[in-house]
């Protein structure tokens, strides 16, 4: 009977009872809550163990199930440039928001294991992003190279064709796989969230909750801007039409995207505000579900750049340029690749985080308010979608622009059962 009363609670809501009750077992037990930090390890340990091989297949699957779409052609091709651009935008403003706010404040706590803070130069920059030997990258984890790697495997693949057709299949198997074990992985989310609040709260004082109300108006500050200028600008400058019939007619799916959390559950509203937006059905049901999947600004550019300049701030670590290059580009490329995983956001802070040497501890911190995070960027990534499709579909003559401009608005649709939790489905996207 209490096993079924757990099922029913919401994920979210797991992971929250987790940090508050981490926080008040390190309150009451104090330094002796200390002991419960194997908890934390144990998580922290499983989530690097999927980065890796979940990288490498979910990134190969992404490149060769474009090869699909090769009758979309200029349509295909200008949709993901604009994903990728948006994306890019998207970290730059992260990265800006998130060093102009002090969001650590006095808070300085100390790192397990931090790497030597060498500073390479631009030249070596590319040259490491090479893999010499792919299997030892995948064994050391060095994610830029298994996503250069993985990239090329799938360029490949699609270039050979029928011939390769077996490889293609048992990649898409593992990838399945390791879909099936992140799952796995993140139903211990609660457990780990525990262990190190337990830890953080017993070692340092219940000061260090205070930086977080910064974090979250960071996360919130870019979200707008980035929906307000740059997605309003591509609309006014890209395809020449009225930012504000735009947001006026995209409002209801902006508001089932932020009480859901859920991208793909947001889809039955996304297409109808489109569709009131003049965009033909023919564009409109190759364009959404394609950026539910991969059009990630909200999960793979703003959050994970604000999320690591965080965790370097209360971690007391100084990020240089070359990090900040690094956040970017590794933000907006596994974005497109690890977008369908299931708990895409926070798979997508481990990788950039492992990416610039910080510590995957300070996931814990920021875990337990994904779900106040996830509904402004599930708002933003439903926004781009819509504008992607306005903007591209203008371009490409599927655009009607007197429905455009009509003051009919589809009616407010409803959002179908909310799919927030993180385990619930293999097609969950995390925003």
């Amino acid at each position: 009977m209490i096993f079924q009363t757990l099922k029913r609670i919401p994920f979210w809501q797991k992971v929250l009872a987790g940090f508050f009750l981490g926080a008040l077992a390190g309150v009451i037990f104090g330094e002796s809550a200390t002991q419960l930090k194997p908890l934390g390890d144990l998580f922290i340990a499983a989530i690097k163990m999927l980065v890796a091989p979940l990288v490498f297949c979910a990134i190969v699957v992404s490149i060769t199930s474009m090869g699909s779409q090769v009758s979309l052609k200029r349509l295909s091709f200008k949709t993901l440039a604009m994903f990728m651009l948006t994306g890019t935008i998207a970290s730059l403003i992260g990265l800006a928001i998130g060093s102009m706010i002090d969001m650590g404040g006095s808070m300085q706590l100390v790192a397990g294991e931090v790497r030597e803070r060498n500073i390479p130069g631009f030249a070596q920059v590319l040259l490491d992003m090479i893999p010499v030997n792919p299997f030892a990258s995948l064994a050391q984890g060095k994610v830029l190279q298994i996503i250069v790697f993985a990239a090329l495997v799938g360029i490949a693949i699609n270039k050979v064709g029928d011939k390769a057709a077996p490889l293609k299949q048992a990649i898409e198997a593992g990838a399945e796989v390791m879909f099936q074990l992140t799952r796995m992985v993140l139903q211990l989310t609660p457990i780990g969230v525990f262990g190190l609040m337990a830890w953080v709260v017993g070692e340092y004082g219940l000061s260090t909750l205070l930086p977080l109300g910064k974090f979250i108006g960071a996360i919130y500050l870019a979200a707008l801007i980035h929906i307000i200028f740059v997605y309003g600008g591509l609309v006014k400058f890209g395809a020449g039409l009225s930012p504000l019939q735009f947001f006026r007619k995209a409002m209801p799916a902006q508001l089932v995207a932020f009480s859901t959390a859920s991208s793909f559950g947001t889809l039955p509203a996304s297409t109808r505000c489109v569709e009131s937006m003049g965009v033909s059905k023919r564009y409109s049901a190759f364009v959404l579900p394609l950026g539910a999947t991969m059009n990630m600004d909200g999960c793979g550019g703003i959050y994970p750049a604000i999320a690591a300049i965080f965790i370097a701030q209360i971690y007391g670590i100084p990020l240089d340029a070359t990090d900040y290059v690094l956040i970017a580009v590794t933000a907006t490329v596994a974005s497109v690749g690890t977008a369908g995983v299931p708990g895409s956001a926070m798979v997508m802070l481990t990788v950039t985080l492992g990416v610039i040497g910080l510590p995957l501890e300070g996931i814990a911190f920021i875990a337990a308010i994904d779900r106040v995070i996830d509904m402004i960027r599930t708002a933003t990534n439903v926004t781009g979608d819509m504008m992607t499709a306005v903007v591209i579909g203008k371009s490409e003559q599927q655009l009607d622009l007197a429905q455009f401009y009509a003051n009919d608005l589809a009616a407010t649709p409803t959002a179908e059962a909310d799919d927030t939790d993180m385990a619930a489905s293999p097609e969950r996207t995390a925003g």
